[in-house]
């Protein structure tokens, strides 16, 4: 009996931990070095973070201008608040940035260096994926180790009472 007491608020604790199942993912922009086109987990001296929405999708976003070309890796829910080029569909793969008529429409401004426009990149890519961790990317089903973990300390209870 006293072996439940001491397993009961850790199973308390594994049904009640809701964050551990966020995704992770990588977080950076091509400017780090290891985030660029040829990825580098040791260059970017991390192995990524958490997303702040339990729900997230981790994001590729690669964009070009002639030879140019910049690559950045976040979250879902961290681009989502000033990309407007977002497409609709967001399931696993890559697809062209969408139109947006008002992307180039800016504050009446003139000061030249103060120019706010966004339409510098004349092609960009999003990259979704969210199906395992770091895939800059994501595995984020919470559930299946918290029936896992009540069911083994069930069985071993069980055991340890017969």
């Amino acid at each position: 009996m006293p072996a439940l007491k001491q397993l009961l608020p850790l199973l308390v604790l594994l049904v009640a931990v809701e964050k551990g199942s966020a995704i992770w993912c990588y977080r950076c922009t091509s400017a780090t070095p290891g985030c660029g086109d040829e990825f580098n987990w040791r260059g970017i001296g991390y192995l990524g973070e958490a997303c702040p929405e339990d729900d997230d999708i981790c994001v590729k976003v690669i964009e070009r201008k002639g030879t140019q070309e910049t690559i950045t890796r976040d979250c879902l829910s961290s681009l989502q608040g000033f990309r407007t080029d977002i497409p609709a569909d967001k399931y696993e793969g890559c697809r062209p940035g969408a139109h947006d008529a008002q992307l180039a429409h800016y504050v009446n401004n003139s000061i030249k260096e103060l120019d706010v426009r966004r339409d510098h990149f004349s092609k960009t890519t999003f990259c979704f994926c969210f199906l395992d961790h770091r895939c800059n990317g994501a595995g984020r089903d919470g559930a299946s180790w918290k029936v896992a973990a009540a069911l083994l300390s069930v069985a071993v209870v069980g055991r340890m009472l017969l």
